[in-house]
């Protein structure tokens, strides 16, 4: 498989599934992986928990066999912790990715996320750091960030951290305020422009289509998603709605990887949500067990067995 930077600096515009608390876990990435995503993230990790405890470790980080290549996202407020969290998943992943963008109070009042980039010397020193520590080329040492409103501070900060050992950043193009308002391509086109490393864009990438616009636009060598790949696994590769063998996979994924059931129910409410109508979406929305889901999928969708393929839904053709 091709190492993260030797994508990014390819031709082809590269297509990342985004790190997502709870959800884009291991049988989550394994099923983007099969629909054309290039990269995967896991989960945001605290990297002091992460580095202090087996237990944190165990319940944090899961991989296997195909999960490549893979990014580890660390929540970190000092280089130590973002070091050692770094060197204990070398040998497992193929980068380290520092969070600069959550916009959640809590992670902030912790000084963790989106308040890193008001702290441009501490980002320097965390990456700086964590590259000094893990010398392998191959092995990138990342960041994920929201802009300033002001976005020669944005600039300021990125040349910054480029020159301690950045290997590529990822723009989310909305202020730490910001929710629903439209990203902000001008941004991140600045950015792109500002910078010799690769850059990635993220935020409202929904479509393949809207993938390439976004790409035409600010000139990124990559383009990350979150919702629209929970809401259709398979949109970067082409499919409009989640298709059928789509849905299929994800219940074989999470029976042979193992997926608790809270977020292998949440998955399905997500992929299902454009198929079924409000009525049954009361019903399977409450649904407790794991067997209850998949009775249901057996009576409404006729499912017989594991390789058998839901029907009564928007498919797309997946060559048998």
């Amino acid at each position: 498989y091709m190492k993260p930077l030797e994508l990014l600096c390819g031709r082809d515009l590269v297509k990342i599934c985004a790190p997502m608390v709870r959800y884009s876990k291991l049988p989550f990435r394994m099923l983007v992986r099969k629909y054309a995503v290039d990269v995967a993230y896991t989960p945001m990790i605290m990297s002091n928990s992460f580095v202090k405890s087996q237990k944190a470790r165990d319940a944090e980080f899961t991989t296997g066999p195909g999960d490549r290549p893979l990014v580890v996202q660390f929540a970190a407020n000092n280089a130590i912790d973002l070091a050692n969290a770094s060197e204990l998943i070398f040998k497992h992943a193929d980068g380290v990715d520092l969070n600069c963008g959550c916009p959640q109070r809590w992670a902030m009042a912790e000084g963790y996320g989106a308040c890193l980039i008001e702290k441009p010397e501490l980002v320097r020193d965390l990456i700086h750091q964590t590259r000094n520590r893990i010398a392998d080329p191959d092995f990138t040492v990342s960041m994920k960030i929201r802009i300033h409103k002001d976005i020669r501070r944005t600039v300021d900060l990125c040349r910054k951290v480029e020159s301690c050992g950045l290997s590529f950043l990822t723009v989310h193009g909305r202020t730490k305020e910001q929710r629903s308002e439209p990203v902000d391509l001008e941004a991140i086109r600045i950015i792109k422009e500002s910078l010799d490393i690769p850059v990635v864009a993220n935020g409202d990438v929904n479509s393949v289509e809207r993938a390439q616009e976004v790409a035409r636009i600010t000139g990124v060598d990559g383009v990350m998603a979150a919702r629209s790949l929970l809401e259709n696994p398979a949109m970067f590769s082409g499919a409009k709605f989640t298709p059928a063998c789509c849905v299929q996979d994800w219940l074989d994924l999470s029976a042979s990887l193992g997926c608790h059931f809270t977020p292998f129910h949440h998955h399905l409410m997500f992929m299902l949500d454009h198929a079924l109508p409000r009525t049954e979406k009361r019903i399977f929305n409450v649904l407790s067990s794991t067997s209850a889901v998949l009775d249901y999928l057996h009576s409404v969708y006729s499912f017989q067995s594991s390789s058998d393929i839901v029907h009564k839904f928007r498919t797309l053709d997946c060559g048998g």
